[in-house]
């Protein structure tokens, strides 16, 4: 009798513990399954970004980004001379990486927004144009001026209900806004 017990006690605290983990598995999995389709519905990304691949300014844009309160909020592509790389250079194939990017992001993350980030001492654009332009600022802000224009209408033309904000920084990262 005190086998049949002792079978019964451990064949019965085996099932508790069974249940309990069974139980305890299907309420966390129902959980995550249910937090992980709620984050998919709800994610959106509010703007695509973007700008040159100069290693220098990476750290400038993202406190930039961090202090427009887009942090973690964003799809971030990087191409040289970034304004630029919407005039096919430095190659058409630029151009069309840019118009590819912007389609999947305004289809799969619902962007509501467009942002330029240019930038002084742009070696694209000094190769493009020429080699002194970092010498004179102010014409350097008036040749990056144009080209963020042509790119905003560019985009605006394809895409006249999202938001287009336009911005030059400077070496020292000040970060200023370009009006069209």
């Amino acid at each position: 009798m005190n086998k049949k017990e002792n079978k019964l006690d451990i064949c019965t605290c085996k099932r508790r513990d069974f249940t309990k983990l069974l139980l305890t598995g299907s309420f966390g999995l129902s959980f995550w399954l249910s937090s992980a389709l709620s984050a998919k519905a709800e994610y959106k990304a509010k703007a695509l970004v973007l700008s040159c691949i100069d290693f220098r300014f990476v750290d400038f844009e993202r406190n930039f980004l961090i202090n427009s309160n887009l942090d973690h909020q964003f799809d971030w592509l990087s191409l040289a001379g970034a304004s630029l790389a919407l005039t096919d250079f430095p190659s058409p194939a630029d151009t069309i990486v840019f118009w590819e990017q912007l389609a999947l992001s305004y289809k799969l993350h619902n962007i509501e927004q467009v942002i330029i980030l240019d930038h002084q001492d742009c070696g694209a654009y000094s190769s493009k144009f020429n080699t002194n332009l970092t010498q004179n600022l102010e014409e350097e802000i008036n040749i990056h001026r144009q080209y963020l224009t042509q790119a905003y209408d560019a985009i605006a033309n394809r895409y006249p209900n999202l938001t287009i904000e336009l911005y030059f920084i400077y070496l020292d990262g000040k970060v200023e806004q370009i009006d069209v």
